[in-house]
């Protein structure tokens, strides 16, 4: 197992306060996201299981705020599971399909690193590969956001990707691949442009990083 020599700057763990969360819910509407806000990680499953229909293709991120909540593994039980798809397919003769269906499900879910009370949303990826998604592959996302990751500006915003989640995610790529993580590719989400297609989920408790 891996450890990181990257240490998480404690700070950006601290949960957003009941106003913090209603600036930014309402920052978030104004600019075409829609916007639920659980008191609970139990009520934010249901929600999101909730939205899920069976008739449609469903695509879950890699996440951790997704398998805390236990969503993957209900999500490739009972419903449509795009995972499931493409865990009965071969990469070697049928990668390129393999990524189109990862990129364009009819919903996506996962979360998100940081979200300004302004309403900015950014996603930090080693690889990209569930970015093109989030900006417009999928017809349907939602993000389950822990509201630890709102912040009061863009250079916060940035500032918590660095020294938080990137220090928690390289231990978590050591321990898991045996290499490290990085900030290679980057989605900052400013408004959405077909208002309703994205939702974001924001749980008044510590969720993911």
């Amino acid at each position: 197992m891996g450890k990181s020599l990257l240490v998480p700057n404690m700070k950006y763990s601290a949960l957003a306060s009941d106003s913090q969360v209603d600036k930014t819910a309402a920052a978030l509407k104004e600019r075409g996201f829609s916007v639920v806000v659980a008191a609970t990680a139990a009520e934010a499953r249901a929600i999101v299981l909730g939205m899920l229909p069976k008739d449609k293709t469903v695509f879950t991120s890699s996440s951790a705020t997704l398998e805390f909540l236990g969503i993957p593994a209900e999500v490739d039980a009972n419903f449509d599971s795009v995972r499931v798809r493409l865990s009965k397919m071969d990469y070697a003769t049928q990668g390129n399909e393999m990524v189109k269906m990862g990129a364009t499900p009819d919903i996506m879910l996962g979360s998100v690193h940081a979200i300004t009370e302004q309403g900015n949303v950014l996603i930090a990826s080693a690889t990209g590969s569930q970015l093109a998604g989030y900006a417009s592959g999928a017809a349907q996302v939602v993000w389950v956001v822990g509201s630890q990751k709102i912040v009061p500006s863009m250079e916060e915003a940035m500032a918590r990707i660095e020294q938080y989640t990137l220090p928690l995610e390289d231990e978590r790529a050591l321990n898991a691949y045996g290499v490290n993580s990085g900030i290679n590719k980057m989605l900052i989400v400013n408004r959405e442009a077909n208002p309703q297609r994205i939702t974001i989920v924001i749980v008044k408790e510590n969720l993911g990083y």
